[in-house]
């Protein structure tokens, strides 16, 4: 169909055997998750699974981290929280580490506040492979995550809450320079991909149902207040508050009628698939390296997808 890449997700099925599957049914598509749920993941065990499928892929996989909330990390999946910005740094270090360790047969040795890693005897270690280290990206939100990307990590998820072009502009990019300062000079900028929901299909029915689909969703995630930023940028913090307020409440088939055409259409590109190219670009033109369209979930749709993939590379190539 002509897409350069394909992100699998990290939620109801593991992240990690959804990439192995794509890459496996695969042979030039990139694979990458958006995002693993890490902090309840040991880096060993991410390390050697990435280590694995960037192997056997020949260098198409790429790793996708997040954090999460506070309430998933404890009570879905009893695990270890961690401080979201000093956790991943650790986190990212640590994987580098790893990664280097493998390449190298050198000693482990990462020693952090959160995490430990000076055993690694060359029975354990799977060894080089011929491919390059797995890129690390990072799903990132709150101000000390985006510096983190900066400083780090070789480039950012925007999460669907915080994709408007206002936000990137003001919020996201502003933000990642900041750690791009104090970032190693030997590594290459941050690759901005922007996950952006978008409401397509062939006709403007279809069109009108997927739009209905995604406020249900915008309004689910805007119930959480680690996504809130978006909204106070805007003055709808009330928005959030009322949200959350239905879920406590157990309202869930109320709450898209809080999420108003104004607030969705800032969150939310919508189009046929013709009209997605000008759309797209237009919005995104110069802020973002990437841009995510959903698979149709119809088959029939998939010839007017690729004919839309096609347009909108070719849309961006001239921007």
């Amino acid at each position: 169909m002509g897409y350069d890449g394909l992100f699998v997700s990290d939620a109801i099925h593991d992240g990690l055997l959804l990439a192995c599957q794509a890459l496996s049914a695969t042979t030039r598509l990139k694979v990458g998750t958006s995002v693993l749920i890490v902090f309840p993941r040991s880096p060993m065990n991410v390390a050697l699974a990435s280590w694995d499928l960037q192997k056997m892929s020949g260098g198409r996989f790429e790793l996708g981290m997040g954090t999460q909330i506070k309430q998933n990390i404890e009570d879905r999946y009893s695990a270890r929280w961690l401080p979201p910005a000093a956790g991943m740094r650790e986190y990212v270090g640590a994987l580098r580490a790893i990664f280097h360790a493998f390449r190298t047969g050198e000693p482990l040795d990462y020693v952090g506040e959160h995490y430990h890693f000076t055993r690694l005897q060359p029975f354990f270690n799977p060894g080089p492979i011929d491919a390059p280290d797995v890129p690390l990206m990072l799903g990132a939100v709150g101000p000390k995550m985006l510096e983190l990307v900066g400083q780090t990590a070789d480039g950012i998820h925007t999460h669907p809450t915080n994709t408007s072009v206002r936000y990137l502009k003001e919020v996201i990019l502003p933000q990642i320079a900041v750690g791009t300062a104090n970032r190693d000079a030997g590594r290459a900028k941050p690759v901005v991909s922007a996950s952006q929901f978008v409401a397509t299909g062939p006709d403007d029915a279809t069109v009108a149902s997927e739009r209905e689909r995604f406020r249900d969703m915008l309004a689910f995630l805007f119930s959480t207040p680690a996504y809130w930023p978006s909204l106070e940028l805007f003055g709808w913090q009330h928005v959030g508050e009322r949200l959350l307020e239905l879920t406590r409440q157990k309202r869930w088939k109320d709450m898209p009628s809080i999420f108003t055409d104004e607030v969705l259409d800032t969150f939310l590109v919508y189009g046929r698939y013709d009209e997605l190219p000008e759309r797209l670009v237009s919005r995104f033109g110069g802020l973002a390296d990437r841009i995510t369209l959903t698979v149709p979930e119809n088959p029939a749709h998939d010839a007017a997808a690729a004919e839309a993939v096609k347009a909108i590379r070719g849309a961006s190539a001239r921007s």
